[in-house]
Formats: structure tokens, sequence, C-alpha cells
């Protein structure tokens, strides 16, 4: 999914999503977003990942990209920063491994 402003999220699986908040965004519900377990922040990154679980977490879907489209056009980057790697790319995404056979 992309805004004007850029690419806004995308999947990595059909359980895991990385979302691009701004910096100031990530930080401003960095304590909220921290407080749930299918989130995970890495600190430094503009992108947040999460773990599609529940019907509950869908929601939360829904409403992070809103978050995000709002970000981008109240609090966003500097022109000049690049849009660094989604968490998944830097490798602190959430562990895809299926340990289903073991």
């Amino acid at each position: 999914m992309r805004s004007a402003q850029g690419e806004i999220a995308h999947f990595h699986s059909e359980r895991d999503v990385d979302l691009r908040l701004t910096d100031r965004a990530v930080r401003r519900f960095a304590k909220d977003l921290r407080g749930s377990d299918a989130i995970r922040v890495v600190p430094g990154s503009q992108w947040v990942t999460l773990r599609l679980d529940a019907a509950s977490d869908v929601d939360l879907l829904l409403t992070l990209v809103s978050v995000a489209l709002q970000a981008q056009q109240t609090w966003p980057d500097p022109a000049d920063r690049a849009v660094a790697d989604c968490n998944d790319q830097r490798g602190a995404g959430f562990v895809k491994a299926d340990l289903g056979g073991l």
C-alpha cells in the first residue's frame, strides 16, 4: 500500500505486516505500541511490524494504517531522510519459521 509520500505497508507472509509510520509517530505512540504482543517496535526504525493472529489484530492494522496516513501528512520525516529498510529486511521482524513438524 502506498500514499503520495511513499510506501505505507506490505506483507511478508499471510500474518506478518510491516507498516511505515514516521519517526515522530513511532516515538509518540511507542508506549502504546509496545503494550501489544502483536506489534514489534524496533528502536530507530520508521517501521512497526504486526503479527495478525486474531480478528482484533486486523482491527489494529486498520487503525495503524490510518495513523500512518495521517502521520505522513502531519508529522512527515525530513525530505532529505531516506526511507530505511523495513524491520523484516533489517532482520528484526517476527520469526517466520514453521515449527509445526517438530
